[in-house]
């Protein structure tokens, strides 16, 4: 009986998944630069939350720049293949538009510190990064339900671009503000599956409540 050579035995060790590694960093790196923005953000802490050396970190993305650019790239392509999947025809207006509210509060559920992310980004570098990402073509599709909503008149004659910006920020400031106001009902998880359906139908029907054209 043959026993294999320590070569061969070394060269059959797996492989680092590649995707996996890269998000594994992402994920990493999303929760620093949700603490701290691009400018107080350590690659060495990114490199440890991922469990990963530094040399890894700059091996996929370079640098901190790229790797921050990378990180708002990714909710945006997230909801995009997410909103790519959905077909809104035949569906009526205020039908369309409840998918994508409770798509909008899903995906901040389950990724809750992205709105510091965001927060972070415009205070620090006035949305110079923001810019570059593809964020009106996630809009377009709310856009569009707006405006056939409109010409069907199942909504009153609204200005698109502010409707959406009220009704990102009905379903979105509720997970802004979670840190600070988790501590005026501590016994309460803003956060658990039940709250945040609770949060999902009061803002269906406060944002319908406004938009729909009176009979």
């Amino acid at each position: 009986m043959v026993r294999p050579s320590k070569r061969v035995a070394k060269s059959a060790r797996p492989v680092r998944d590649a995707e996996k590694t890269q998000q594994q960093i992402l994920d990493a790196a999303e929760q620093e630069f949700s603490r701290h923005g691009l400018n107080g953000a350590r690659m060495s802490a990114i490199a440890d939350i991922a469990q990963v050396t530094t040399a890894t970190l700059h091996y996929y993305f370079e640098n901190k720049e790229n790797l921050y650019k990378a990180v708002l790239q990714r909710p945006i392509d997230e909801v995009q293949t997410t909103l790519g999947q959905l077909n809104f025809e035949g569906v009526s207006p205020e039908e369309a538009l409840k998918q994508i509210i409770r798509i909008a509060i899903a995906n901040e559920a389950q990724n809750p510190h992205r709105q510091m992310l965001w927060f972070q980004e415009a205070s620090q570098n006035q949305g110079i990064y923001f810019k570059e990402c593809n964020v009106l073509s996630l809009h377009e599709h709310l856009l569009k339900i707006l405006q056939q909503g409109m010409e069907k008149g199942c909504f009153r004659p609204l200005k698109p671009f502010l409707a959406l910006t009220h009704i990102l920020s009905v379903c979105l400031f509720y997970f802004t503000v979670h840190e600070n106001w988790k501590h005026l009902m501590p016994e309460v998880n803003r956060l658990s599956p039940e709250m945040i359906e609770e949060h999902t139908e009061e803002a269906i029907a406060f944002i319908l409540a406004g938009i729909k054209q009176l009979d």
